[in-house]
């Protein structure tokens, strides 16, 4: 049984550490908000941006206008995943979700035969996805050092993808990340980039169905210039999602690590009571036995 030194010991610093995973809440708490604001915000743009895609895409009826980056390279042989993550830990499952996501996708790619290639966005992805797949890892981007994530970041994943299929590097490119729902809520998702998949415009962006477009200059080349701007802004968004959804986890993380220290402090310090209580008791029957002895 540990001494009473001991457990005063142990309680001291459960309560370092309950103060440190309390003040680590309240900052995710304050930068949860901003982060929350800015994806909230570039949410809308994505949409108009494949909105504004749809419509040209049916333009140009898929003739062969449209440029490789939308139409593909015909084959799906070989697979790049762009597996997005945090640069720091402490915020749960929040990690280990998006690379259970990508490590499974892997699986399935590799059990059908297809080429995969990896490029990681964050440190943590890089740890857990190089325990297996170190082969496959192409490069690890590292944004440790940047403070407020800007669309610059972004833009520099996407133009590294965009070059490596030019070169003939892959045929499919697909983007891992967790989609921010609300603070216990994150959302690990897949979307292909590559080729650009657009859908159909809502009406009330698209401007109704019977509406007639002129574009100048033609389509094919307007989409030479907005795709590639797509992606980045997938990208951007993605980085942004992550963003929020890591303050969310981290948040409430802490305040369950903080709510353990306390149940803990409460253990121990009743252990810590009952113990000294029973030397108390001990010493007293010990003077009282040696007071009748004399």
């Amino acid at each position: 049984m540990p001494s009473l030194k001991d457990l005063r010991n142990r309680i001291a610093s459960v309560k370092a550490t309950q103060k440190i995973t309390k003040a680590m809440q309240m900052v995710a708490a304050a930068k949860l908000r901003r982060a929350q604001e800015a994806a909230e915000a570039a949410r809308p743009y994505s949409e108009r941006m494949g909105a504004v895609l749809a419509n040209i895409t049916q333009a140009i009826g898929g003739g062969g206008e449209a440029p490789a980056l939308m139409t593909g390279t015909g084959k799906d042989d070989v697979h790049l995943l762009v597996v997005c993550t945090a640069e720091r830990g402490l915020c749960g499952g929040f990690n280990s979700q998006i690379a259970r996501l990508a490590r499974d996708h892997i699986r399935k790619l590799l059990a059908d035969g297809k080429q995969v290639k990896i490029i990681c966005v964050g440190k943590k992805g890089f740890d857990i996805l190089r325990r297996d797949y170190a082969a496959l890892i192409l490069e690890r981007v590292d944004l440790r050092e940047v403070k407020t994530l800007g669309f610059i970041n972004a833009d520099a994943i996407a133009k590294k993808v965009i070059q490596l299929f030019n070169e003939g590097g892959f045929d499919i490119c697909t983007l891992f990340y967790s989609q921010f729902k609300s603070v216990i809520s994150q959302v690990p998702t897949t979307q292909q980039i590559i080729p650009a998949g657009v859908g159909s415009a809502p009406a009330e962006v698209a401007g109704g169905g019977n509406a007639v477009y002129e574009y100048e200059p033609e389509p094919g080349e307007i989409l030479s210039d907005l795709i590639p701007r797509n992606i980045s802004v997938q990208v951007f968004r993605a980085l942004l999602e992550n963003a929020a959804g890591e303050m969310g986890a981290k948040m409430s993380a802490m305040d369950n690590a903080t709510r353990n220290a306390g149940d803990m402090i409460n253990k121990l310090s009743i252990t810590y009571n009952r113990q000294r209580q029973a030397q108390i008791t001990k010493e007293l029957i010990e003077i009282i036995s040696g007071a009748e002895a004399l």
